[in-house]
């Protein structure tokens, strides 16, 4: 009963002390001069900047400073300047597989998460019976628990008894093939982890592109029509110029997410022979080898890598995103 009344005095406490500190800076701006609609429009936001600082950017740049040095996770760390990145570009193997499995499964899965979202909006764009229920099934994939997902997908894998292999065993007995170990053999892990990246063409993906297709004006595909277009003509011309910032937005994120995979790499233990993604190699370095300098030093080499990757999509970006603003001038 004390552990819950402990928790209870914490979760009123929290937001007391974030009250009183919104209180405090509204009246030290207000002090300085500040208008009442400047002072109170920070005041308002200040639990967020609060949040930030301490469960964001303190992390970031304490993360920083561990990648220099020789440290775990009990405490107790040792300067050793550019010594980790050294070690990752040089000595270790795993980081190289880590780093060439991590951009692989990115680069294949993206394109097909994009594309295949964007098909399967336009279908759920129809105005047929029942389109609703449709929308709803097809979005439950976003509410479903990562862990349950990784699970269902190893059970369908599993080389013995596992609904993939047993579709595919009429094909494997014509060739005389046998069934592919898909996590115990380091040339099927990659194919595996694609395959389950089309679970993401559904749920929020589609959503957003539906969305973006209800934003197209009707009166361009009537104008369209008007004029003999085909219906390839109007997509090509029409709807991908019109959802242009949309399709840039999901090839970031999905970019994104796919060099960040951490759970579903974690509960379907590939072999270590096939590499290890970059999160998952973060999170071996930090808490089972309990090396945080290193750890620290694969995460940052990520941000890196990613950072690169978002700016060479947006630096592409003008010759194939379009925007009305632009065309209308």
């Amino acid at each position: 009963m004390g552990t819950y009344i402990d928790t209870l005095v914490r979760w009123v406490i929290t937001p007391l002390l974030l009250t009183i500190a919104a209180v405090i800076l509204y009246a030290v701006l207000r002090a300085l001069r500040w208008s009442k609609r400047q002072a109170l429009g920070l005041a308002i936001i200040s639990p967020w900047i609060i949040g930030f600082i301490g469960f964001t950017a303190y992390p970031l740049l304490h993360s920083l400073c561990l990648s220099f040095t020789k440290s775990n996770i009990f405490g107790g760390s040792e300067w050793v300047g550019l010594d980790n990145y050294i070690r990752l570009f040089t000595k270790d193997i795993e980081f190289w597989k880590s780093v060439r499995i991590t951009l692989l499964y990115a680069l294949l899965s993206m394109p097909i998460g994009v594309i295949g979202a964007l098909l399967l909006a336009i279908l759920l764009n129809n105005q047929i019976k029942g389109i609703g229920t449709f929308r709803t099934i097809y979005f439950m994939p976003a509410v479903l628990p990562e862990v349950a997902v990784a699970l269902l997908w190893r059970w369908m894998f599993n080389s013995e008894s596992g609904i993939i292999n047993h579709a595919i065993s009429p094909i494997l007995h014509l060739t005389g093939s046998p069934a592919p170990d898909w996590f115990g053999d380091a040339d099927y892990v990659l194919i595996a982890f694609i395959i389950m990246s089309v679970w993401g063409i559904f749920g929020t993906n589609t959503v957003v592109f539906l969305a973006g297709l209800q934003g197209v004006p009707k009166s361009l595909y009537e104008a369209a029509e008007i004029d003999g277009a085909t219906g390839l003509r109007k997509f090509w011309h029409i709807t991908v110029p019109q959802i242009s910032p949309v399709i840039l937005l999901q090839v970031i994120m999905g970019m994104i997410g796919a060099l960040q995979v951490f759970t579903i790499a974690m509960f379907v233990r590939p072999t270590s022979a096939a590499g290890k993604f970059m999160n998952q190699l973060v999170y071996e370095r930090g808490f089972t080898q309990l090396k945080m300098g290193e750890a620290s030093a694969v995460a940052w080499v990520l941000f890196i890598i990613i950072l690169f990757l978002t700016l060479l999509i947006f630096r592409s970006s003008p010759a194939w995103v379009h925007y009305e603003s632009e065309m209308q001038r």
